[in-house]
């Protein structure tokens, strides 16, 4: 078991073994264990819920329906087909898109929701649908916008030309509303805020990228080593904070083909080896994911990175989330980075990147646009008055 299993509730520790990252046999023998318990289904289906693993909670209790109440059953089941119309439909939508932008070559990557789950798991049905993420490159953003707006789709957040020139600097992403429901469509032109300071090479990743095929379409989608490293910098900036997030990595830090010397010299170059050893931790402790022994060899050792995993992995399992607006989280993602040069460039980002909170709160016209930083630096320092 898991080493953390004896002090939870025995729902956590069932939904932990669903998604172990484990062989069959093994996660089975783990699973007849634990359904010997009394097990409140209605929370733990609600758990898997919010943490995005009910297709896996699912998978696994096919072979213990006489264990779980009818009803529940049922309800599991069709809670399984509806993710999978989903998907379907995410995956016909995915393609659409594709298409168009392909029409006017334009170059994007499909990553993390359906091009995730034929990397990591093999089938899309395995991982919870959400939305289509689409990875592009900013000089694309103008026209990307344009012509998915010929296929339903309109920006959640309108932007003046000045603010999208400067968001597209600071920023990271744009969501997109479709016909069928907000934020369908996401179109990212780098991993995290600028502020962050991981300045992932975006033209290196769609250098690197290889083909995936979903609903029997290829498209292009980062290398399994990027991918691992792109899905690290994400979860940190949740602060791991849903059960798939470590699924997904799980899988992908097991794949055979990961060149892990390369992997090692790009998490030093981005300063983000302390983040990659929390979250290989975490996979490992909450879900019995192996370290891979060339990870360990070309990862230094890192005492701060245990203790860090100890924190957060209590986070996790207790179910209390950070405010990402709070002085604690802020204190959390400069202990996550182990060099002062990040953190001193996260600090200096933070306080001087305006961004649509402060554009919103003020409205200035486009001479008068740098000033924003002094607004930015305003509220911030109201923020610490009040706290």
């Amino acid at each position: 078991m898991p080493r953390t299993s004896a002090t939870l509730d025995p729902e956590w520790s069932l939904l932990l073994a669903a998604c172990a990252a484990l062989p069959r046999e093994e996660k089975l023998d783990r699973i007849r264990l634990l359904v010997r318990e009394p097990i409140r289904w209605k929370l733990l289906f609600d758990l898997a819920e919010r943490h995005g693993t009910l297709p896996l909670l699912h998978q696994a209790l096919l072979g213990f329906e006489e264990v779980v109440p009818p009803e529940e059953m049922r309800s599991l089941k069709q809670t399984y087909q509806t993710n999978l119309h989903k998907a379907l439909f995410l995956s016909r939508e995915l393609i659409r898109i594709l298409e168009r932008l392909s029409a006017l070559g334009i170059e994007v990557m499909p990553y993390k929701g359906l091009a995730l789950a034929e990397v990591a798991y093999g089938d899309i049905a395995l991982r919870q649908a959400g939305d289509i993420d689409l990875l592009i490159r900013p000089q694309d953003f103008p026209r990307i916008r344009d012509a998915v707006h010929g296929l339903g789709y309109t920006p959640h957040v309108s932007f003046s030309e000045a603010e999208e020139r400067a968001y597209l600097k600071s920023g990271y992403e744009c969501a997109f509303d479709g016909a069928a429901g907000r934020n369908l469509l996401e179109v990212q032109w780098a991993i995290q805020p600028r502020f962050y300071a991981v300045d992932m090479d975006m033209n290196g990743l769609f250098d690197r990228a290889v083909t995936v095929t979903v609903a029997g379409q290829p498209m292009k989608t980062p290398s399994s080593a990027d991918l691992l490293l792109v899905l690290t910098a994400h979860a940190a900036k949740h602060v791991w904070g849903r059960l798939v997030w470590l699924c997904d990595i799980a899988r992908v830090m097991n794949l055979p083909t990961l060149d892990w010397d390369w992997i090692g010299a790009q998490a030093r170059e981005l300063g983000i080896v302390r983040i990659l050893r929390v979250t290989m931790l975490l996979a490992n402790r909450l879900l019995s994911a192996t370290i891979p022994g060339a990870a360990q060899v070309c990862l230094a050792e890192d005492p701060a990175a245990l203790t860090l995993a100890q924190e957060i992995q209590h986070h996790i399992t207790s179910e209390t989330a950070f405010d990402v607006e709070s002085l604690a989280y802020f204190r959390l993602m400069l202990h996550l980075r182990e060099r002062p040069a990040d953190r001193m460039r996260f600090v200096t980002r933070l306080v001087f990147t305006p961004g649509p909170s402060e554009w919103k709160a003020i409205r200035m016209p486009r001479p008068l646009f740098p000033l924003y930083r002094l607004v930015r630096l305003s509220r911030l320092a109201a923020r610490l008055v009040r706290s």
